[in-house]
């Protein structure tokens, strides 16, 4: 395999191979994250899929004017 073009290379160790730092760095991969791979023409092609992370850090709570008691609003919660 030629060298030319490489950004960084790893090496296959037991059926797993290690993504290189800088890789995981510029991609932003963390862990949790999966990765999708495609092979198209004898070329490789994977796909960084990001864990959603911190869905409700940014919930300030209900902003309504209406009280509510979840203790007896939760099971009647959009019954007419």
């Amino acid at each position: 395999m030629s060298s030319d073009g490489v950004d960084a290379e790893s090496k296959v160790s037991g059926n797993q191979a290690n993504i290189p730092a800088r890789i995981r760095r510029e991609l932003d991969i963390e862990d949790g994250d999966h990765l999708r791979w495609t092979v198209e023409d004898g070329v490789v092609r994977v796909e960084v899929v990001q864990q959603r992370r911190g869905t409700f850090a940014d919930f300030d709570g209900y902003g309504g004017d209406e009280r509510t008691d979840v203790t007896t609003d939760h099971d009647e919660w959009g019954v007419e």
